[in-house]
């Protein structure tokens, strides 16, 4: 994973993906049901609806340790969204992710987790990443398991996820 240094915030660049933040005018156009050439013909999926919506009463979000678009090198085309729900609370933030079922399957949501929540545990007020999943969604737990991520509690049909900074110490 690298940082692109030509924008702010920072773009962050895996092997396939690039990770950057929305912007307004994507979250409007989502909101507005128009359609892009640059998104894959799936997106927005629900939970992209969600997040936009979300922006305007957040704009932190619209910030380097906010919501991204996940985008494919190749092509360029918007498949999907991932973000931080940015400010941490005692060292913790919460990660959310979601790829459009045309793309599922190709490994890009554990690659893009992976990589924000590197870039958040590189804050220095971040120390954990979390993430919950609900027990009926297996292919959500293997993102999360495939990212680095360890099961720490189930509580009901929920499990909770952590990736934590190396100097922080399980408790």
């Amino acid at each position: 994973m690298s940082l692109s240094s030509s924008s702010i915030p920072a773009d962050l660049i895996t092997e396939r993906l690039l990770l950057r933040s929305w912007t307004p005018g994507e979250a409007a156009a989502v909101l507005g049901e128009s359609r892009s050439a640059r998104w894959a013909d799936d997106f927005p999926a629900e939970g992209d609806r969600v997040i936009a919506g979300l922006l305007g009463r957040h704009p932190a979000w619209l910030d380097a340790y906010g919501h991204r678009l996940i985008i494919e090198r190749t092509g360029g085309l918007v498949v999907g969204s991932i973000g931080l729900f940015w400010p941490p609370s005692e060292g913790v933030v919460e990660i959310g992710y979601g790829i459009v079922p045309s793309r599922r399957g190709r490994g890009y949501a554990p690659e893009a987790t992976k990589a924000l929540a590197e870039f958040a545990l590189a804050a220095p007020e971040v120390h954990t990443v979390t993430a919950g999943v609900e027990l009926s969604n297996p292919p959500s737990v293997r993102v999360l398991e495939k990212a680095g991520f360890q099961r720490w509690s189930t509580e009901g049909n929920v499990a909770r996820f952590r990736a934590m900074s190396s100097g922080h110490h399980r408790g």
